[in-house]
């Protein structure tokens, strides 16, 4: 695997100036492909102008089940929103990202960072009737990291968490095997929420189907590919101060609906079959923002970008830095961001969250779509013979690679998109269609040579650790997240070093060090922004939007003359 030597390849002024150091002048932060987002912090929420009306239901569209309401076991999206209706977490994050008291009042960190101690809310039950305390926090991260659990996200959260004691009741001490300075921000993830004590203990196969929180309401009645039904905590009292909202929810009850079709969801919601929909499509984003009655939020998460492809830096030719940028460089995203998000999706070509912490605006913008030298670096790389298609050749060796997609019905545009675009510089991108079991036995067997992209969300710019870092690699050992591989010791470095620093400026300057060198890497091709669009009736007020994920909360959500 090539990971260096500036010998080797010849780079544009600007990636290689950005690669050099921290020195390189700034770029926006956000680039334009015609959404229509406004500038600034997406994280930001707003508070309820005036008091709700109490009870009538709130009628919810999501494209999507879980699978499963054991949130601790899966990484599924929904779980954003999901985890605020049923549970609640030890911290929340306000405004500009740092952790503020829920479950827990206060904490108190060792001068070595390897210690917290947590001093916890007095009074909080679970909808069992299970009170919340110190032991129930202790056995909650043993659930997130018992391999019966099976988790793929809440465990590599904590994994530098090593022990648990409780000190009293209401005191809980968690030891670090190393400092990781991402600690708190990951707890007020609903991944990681608190469950009942008593149900981990006693059922904990039942947390799948029927799942026990504190949180504002209680699941009633869960029908997988159906539906949720969720009712009224009547005594709710503890949700985290920064969200304005004291006391139980508004609603009486929520009814969600899975609802894949995106039409559907659209024309449900206009004819007022629906009052939100978690996921709006953005092929309606105009319609819905041209309906009087209808409102549309379009929100960017943190963490990592949108990726069109993911290459497997092990396996040829995708070995070959050259041949990675080639691609980077050769990719069309503003027509692929036009074409997926019809004006709503804001392009990318570095691999962070343009909102999240310590994100470098200097990694912005290197990698623009330049055909040329896209030619430049694959002539460098040998690929200099075309044969009768126009595709690229060495050793008469056409230059091309699977690239594996886990799909039902037609195809991705986005992937259709890449194929065309990879095609322009003379390479046989070959789309090979696959179940999800299969695709995943043979990501896990190293077998593949590039998989369809995705997005990582997180409130933490250690996203970049848990998609890039060496050790992330998925062996028979866990499900690590760094698909493509890569085993750079500077990034792995820099990494370690910022989970660990508790110097600010100098975990700022380590993640632009590694976000610079990752998009010289090119360990695949980020194309837009991670967006989250949601709409709901004008009819329906108080929606907040949660300062982790950008998705909505809904205790003080409340429906104008519903009763």
């Amino acid at each position: 695997m090539i990971v260096g030597g500036a010998s080797r390849i010849i780079l544009t002024g600007a990636l290689a100036g950005a690669i050099a150091g921290c020195a390189a002048p700034p770029r926006a932060a956000h680039q334009d492909a015609g959404s229509a987002l406004s500038q600034g912090d997406y994280r930001e929420t707003g508070h309820p102008a005036e008091p709700g009306q109490r009870d009538g239901i709130l009628r919810v569209s999501a494209a999507a089940d879980t699978g499963t309401l054991d949130l601790h076991s899966i990484s599924h999206g929904n779980a954003q929103w999901l985890g605020r209706l049923i549970f609640d977490n030890l911290v929340y994050l306000d405004d500009k990202g740092l952790p503020t008291p829920w479950l827990a009042q206060s904490w108190d960190v060792s001068p070595d960072g390897r210690t917290y101690t947590f001093h916890l809310r007095k009074g909080v039950t679970f909808s069992d009737g299970a009170p919340f305390d110190a032991e129930a926090v202790r056995l909650n991260l043993e659930h997130m990291r018992d391999p019966a659990t099976k988790s793929p996200l809440a465990a590599a959260y904590i994994a530098p968490y090593e022990s648990g004691r409780v000190i009293d009741r209401y005191t809980f001490e968690a030891t670090l095997r190393a400092p990781y300075a991402p600690f708190l921000n990951v707890l007020a993830q609903s991944w990681l929420a608190m469950i009942s004590p008593k149900q981990i203990r006693e059922a904990p196969k039942t947390i799948a189907s029927n799942p026990i929180g504190s949180g504002p309401f209680v699941v009633e009645s869960y029908r997988r590919q159906q539906g949720i039904r969720l009712v009224r905590r009547a005594h709710y009292d503890w949700a985290p101060d920064f969200i304005g909202h004291a006391g139980p929810a508004y609603v009486a009850r929520i009814d969600v609906d899975f609802v894949p079709e995106g039409l559907v969801r659209y024309t449900a919601l206009a004819s007022g079959q629906y009052d939100l929909t978690m996921d709006a499509p953005p092929q309606n984003a105009a319609a819905i923002r041209a309906d009087s009655s209808l409102v549309l939020d379009n929100r960017v998460r943190t963490g990592i970008t949108s990726r069109a492809v993911n290459f497997n830096v092990d396996r040829a030719p995708f070995d070959d830095i050259r041949v990675r940028q080639a691609l980077a460089f050769g990719v069309g995203r503003t027509g692929i961001a036009k074409a997926n998000g019809f004006g709503e999706f804001r392009t990318k070509t570095d691999f962070l969250a343009s909102n999240t912490a310590d994100y470098d605006a200097g990694a912005a913008g290197l990698l623009r779509q330049d055909i040329t030298h896209a030619g430049r670096l694959l002539d460098e790389a040998g690929w200099t013979g075309r044969d009768a298609e126009g595709y690229r050749t060495k050793a008469g060796q056409r230059l091309g690679a699977d690239i594996l997609v886990t799909e039902s019905g037609t195809l991705s545009s986005v992937i259709v998109a890449l194929q065309a675009d990879a095609r322009a510089v003379g390479f046989d991108f070959r789309i090979v269609q696959l179940t999800l079991p299969m695709l995943t036995k043979r990501r896990m067997a190293n077998d593949y040579q590039a998989l369809a992209g995705g997005v990582w969300h997180t409130n933490t710019p250690d996203a970049l650790y848990i998609n890039y870092q060496g050790g992330e690699v998925a062996s028979k050992k866990r499900i690590g997240q760094n698909v493509s591989r890569l085993r750079d010791p500077q990034i792995d470095a820099w990494l370690e070093d910022a989970r660990e620093s508790q110097d600010p400026a100098e975990r700022r300057r380590l993640y632009a060090l590694a976000q610079r060198r990752l998009v010289w890497l090119a360990p695949g091709i980020p194309l837009y922004e991670n967006h989250t669009i949601t709409a709901h009736r004008r009819a329906v007020h108080g929606i907040l939007y949660d300062t982790s994920h950008n998705t909505p909360v809904l205790t003080g959500a409340w429906v104008e003359g519903r009763t």
